[in-house]
């Protein structure tokens, strides 16, 4: 099960988990976008084709439960879960929009705080059986302290943090929790930000003076992303992998 299905991280895992023969529940607040996704697969994979697309706000609790209910009807347990769904865009404290802040702190922060209260259930071990495997999508921001993200690195370090707890409390329930920290990425269909240009800019100009310059970071594919995700996935069930940095490589010389 992955939020956030229909573009980005979020499109590339589904198409690389769904190769596997994985069956995958997509969520996403556009159904015609994850629906677009199911059609992708569905052409490269035309044996696999139980997956199921579902319109959902994770911000939204009631949103959240019927989403659920409708998973539960067709699934009898989830064996992986990706808080993947993430909402980012810069701006200084002083210029902070409400709809911004509470777009970002619902659907970063209580997305999976109301997402995985909803899947424990489907997750958790049972008949003897290990539990499934809970995997959060945390950024680098959280420690880059890139200025003009605070809003989105803090709702990060918030998922980082309750993510250790949640890996102590589930644990008895079979159930693993990995945090992934990734770094910047991007596809063939995201060239660039969305962001109002004076903003972007000021993004830009802001971090450099601070020594962090955008346009020199490295950045990675999402399906590179995804393979190594994948692989977090594909770990032993007796081993616990808590925490895993996933930082874009500098192309060689």
């Amino acid at each position: 099960m992955i939020t956030g299905a229909g573009e980005g991280l979020g499109r590339a895992l589904a198409k690389r988990l769904a190769a596997d023969g994985e069956t995958i529940v997509l969520l996403g607040r556009t159904l015609a976008k994850l629906e677009a996704v199911v059609a992708e697969i569905a052409k490269d994979h035309p044996d696999n084709s139980e997956h199921l697309a579902l319109s959902c706000d994770v911000g939204d609790p009631d949103s959240v439960r019927a989403a659920f209910a409708a998973i539960a009807e067709r699934f009898p347990r989830i064996d992986v879960m990706i808080n993947n769904a993430a909402i980012y865009q810069p701006f200084a404290i002083e210029d902070a929009p409400d709809e911004q802040i509470m777009l970002q702190v619902k659907t970063n922060l209580l997305g999976p705080i109301y997402c995985t209260r909803e899947a424990v259930p489907l997750l958790r071990g049972s008949d003897g059986k290990r539990g499934g495997h809970l995997v959060n999508i945390s950024s680098e921001s959280v420690h880059l302290r890139m200025p003009m993200l605070w809003m989105y690195a803090g709702t990060k370090a918030g998922l980082e943090y309750m993510s250790r707890e949640w890996a102590r409390d589930l644990e008895p329930q079979g159930v693993r929790v990995t945090v992934v920290s990734a770094g910047m990425m991007m596809d063939e269909t995201k060239t660039g930000s969305n962001w109002p240009r004076e903003a972007a800019m000021r993004f830009v100009q802001e971090n450099a003076q601070v020594g962090i310059h955008i346009g020199k970071l490295p950045i990675s594919h999402y399906n590179s992303a995804a393979e190594a995700i994948r692989a977090v996935i594909n770990t032993p069930a007796d081993i616990q992998m808590g925490f895993v940095t996933l930082g874009a490589a500098r192309p060689s010389a």
